[in-house]
């Protein structure tokens, strides 16, 4: 069992000083545990997350600065800064920073599952494909693009 240690993680570091670059996008890690995991996101324009679902936990987007147009369960939506975004697991969302400035964010899980060794297996890969062949890994699953 991972457990939480009491503590402040510092504004510019992350949680056991762990920083990923996934895809053009920083994911600093904020905190982890077995029954979630916080990380802080810079998204720059024209990155995203393609639509995917992970059918065992919860995901949420706390947006501290820009926006970010998203895909959730069928319907286009916006989050600007001071909106927190609720995914329930097992349902489909996409996260698209398309509004040409840099979109900053808190994003959790719950539970943590496997997400953590998803983010360092896919730390500094350049293909997306292998992306999500090892994102199915690790319970995410990318949607194929549409028709």
């Amino acid at each position: 069992m991972i457990e939480m240690p009491p503590g402040v993680t510092p504004a510019k570091e992350g949680f056991g000083n762990v920083v990923w670059n996934i895809l053009g996008q920083t994911y600093t890690l904020k905190q982890h545990s077995e029954a979630s995991m916080a990380w802080h996101a810079v998204f720059p324009d024209g990155t995203f997350v393609p639509p995917h679902i992970h059918p065992t936990q919860d995901e949420f987007i706390y947006v501290l600065s820009g926006r970010y147009d998203l895909w959730l369960d069928g319907k286009d939506l916006v989050a600007k800064a001071g909106d927190l975004v609720r995914m329930p697991k097992g349902i489909p969302h996409g996260i698209f920073n398309t509004s040409g400035e840099t979109a900053t964010s808190l994003f959790w899980v719950a539970p943590t599952r496997s997400l953590k060794e998803l983010f360092e297996r896919i730390h500094n890969l350049p293909d997306p494909q292998e992306v999500v062949r090892r994102a199915a890994e690790h319970e995410v699953n990318f949607l194929p693009p549409p028709a």
